[in-house]
């Protein structure tokens, strides 16, 4: 009977270990977003958007630096994120709006580091006046490939670790070679269908991704997480292309708007 009850015991420990370090992140991602000051709220401060508008400059300059979702794939390369973002900020800001999309297909967070600390984009971070870089999701894709689910979540806090090193080293020396500019990260979206054995496990895991995106970010002058998941997702398939990873033209409109209604709604940070 001892034997039994210690056996019990074991196995609710062991329960609930991994409910705390499944489900907390949802707690840490929810209090990051609530947390975040809001536009409407009374203050002297002032949105992005308001910054931008009324900066003394006529033409802003955007760099977008990261993946296949930066480069656009999934659209007409007119209608990729950083080129509808961009034309809307023109819009509503009533500013030009020059913009270079070095999104680099296939690439991890590892590859952009080496190039980001190469030098690779330094006169473009030294011009720009918003940076956006969304990059994670091919470590995950490479890390996954021939893994089975037990695999996977041996080599998944290693592997987060390792993006949150290299996304911090990214940022850091975007921050030091332009502490003015307002550094836009994405949240990793959760392409899989509701239906795929994967979902519930996915849907599980990412918060605890996307936590450490919020991390870096509040260690930035000036930052801004966009919140990628609340147009992608399992009850949004409709925003995915063809191949079920990548938006489509409706996916990357969707994320378009959504920076801009944050750009609004969301105060700005500002260097010291």
């Amino acid at each position: 009977m001892k034997l039994l009850k210690y056996l019990v015991t074991v196995v609710l420990l062991i329960g609930a270990g991994t409910s705390i370090w499944v489900y907390y992140p949802h707690y840490q991602l929810y209090q990051m977003k609530k947390n975040t000051v809001k536009a409407s709220e009374p203050d002297n401060q002032v949105s992005y958007l308001s910054y931008f508008k009324n900066t003394k400059a006529d033409t802003l300059h955007h760099l977008a630096l990261g993946d296949s979702v930066i480069r656009g794939v999934g659209a007409d390369q007119s209608e990729n994120m950083v080129t509808q973002f961009s034309n809307l900020l023109s819009e509503q800001a009533h500013k030009k709006i020059e913009f270079d999309n070095r999104g680099i297909n296939g690439i991890t967070s590892g590859e952009l580091n080496q190039l980001v600390q190469a030098g690779q984009f330094d006169e473009s971070i030294k011009q720009a006046d918003i940076i956006t870089i969304n990059v994670g999701g091919n470590d995950i894709i490479h890390a996954a490939k021939g893994l089975d689910l037990q695999s996977v979540f041996k080599t998944y806090d290693q592997l987060q670790a390792d993006f949150t090193q290299n996304l911090s080293a990214i940022t850091a020396r975007v921050s030091k070679l332009n502490p003015h500019a307002t550094v836009v990260l994405l949240e990793l979206y959760n392409p899989l269908s509701p239906d795929n054995q994967m979902y519930s496990l996915a849907d599980k895991l990412l918060p605890k991704w996307n936590v450490h995106i919020y991390e870096v970010a509040k260690r930035l002058p000036s930052s801004i997480v966009i919140e990628t998941t609340k147009v992608i997702n399992g009850d949004h398939l409709q925003n995915l292309s063809a191949d079920g990873v990548h938006p489509n033209l409706a996916g990357y409109t969707a994320i378009s708007e959504q920076m801009i209604y944050q750009f609004k709604h969301q105060y700005r940070k500002t260097a010291a």
